[in-house]
């Protein structure tokens, strides 16, 4: 790879932080805080769809997230069900693409359905991607390609001198997604929480102190024009011929 000077990203991936915080400062249930956050993800949309952006990821639920009290984990499946049941028809209009990446395992019968019927009836849209990562962990995808990578080994399939960086790219649960441009983070938090560890390994990184709640799209713009005021060197020598 060589240096490439940016202009503006095509995938655009968030951390969607600080909910429970926006809520605490309130004197509001945790809940609430959610609530507000899937307003800010409805105005996020929108706004990536007046930019050049092709795709966009939302980190929604995480592997982890299970820890939570289960209050607060039937809270967030509540609001993916509500966002999908409000915002289908518009995002379908729209021509935007909803797919729901991570694992199916533990999830209820009717957020399976849910899912299928949301990716069946925007599968045709080609005008813009929403991923939602949802009972999703980095560590998880990458185990889980490199068992199906093991058993086609196993088979005879291929030898392990054979795997390739494409032959494991093409197992992620995100194979069908360009690499990531540009990460955001929101909340002042400074870590990427087993998200996207493969897709981010040349991606820009933003940290942004604004709660998820208070997240809009000129938060979005500020964080594009922080991307293209910097330069993508892929490990090698910056415009000017120099190590920076």
């Amino acid at each position: 790879m060589t240096e490439e000077v940016l202009s503006t990203p095509s995938h655009v991936a968030i951390i969607m932080d600080g909910n429970g915080r926006w809520a605490k400062a309130r004197g509001l249930p945790r809940e609430v805080g959610h609530e507000r956050g899937v307003e800010a993800l409805r105005q996020t949309v929108e706004a990536c769809r007046h930019t050049s952006l092709t795709t966009l990821t939302v980190y929604s639920f995480s592997t982890e997230n299970w820890k939570r009290p289960a209050s607060e984990v039937s809270a967030l499946f509540g609001l993916l069900r509500l966002y999908i049941r409000q915002d289908l028809k518009k995002l379908k209009a729209e021509g935007v693409c909803v797919k729901v990446i991570g694992s199916k395992e533990n999830l209820p019968d009717d957020i399976l359905a849910l899912i299928a019927h949301v990716e069946s009836e925007t599968s045709v849209n080609t005008g813009f991607t929403l991923n939602i990562a949802f009972n999703y962990g980095a560590h998880d995808e990458i185990r889980d390609a490199c068992q199906k990578i093991a058993g086609r080994v196993a088979s005879g399939e291929i030898t392990t001198d054979q795997i390739s960086i494409s032959d494991i790219e093409s197992h992620l649960w995100f194979k069908h997604s360009p690499p990531v441009d540009l990460l955001i983070r929101t909340s002042g938090e400074y870590r990427l929480s087993n998200f996207m560890l493969w897709q981010l390994a040349y991606s820009e990184l933003v940290f942004m102190d604004v709660l998820w709640p208070d997240f809009r799209g000129e938060h979005l713009q500020e964080a594009l024009d922080i991307f293209t005021n910097r330069e993508r060197r892929y490990g090698g020598l910056s415009s000017a011929g120099s190590l920076k």
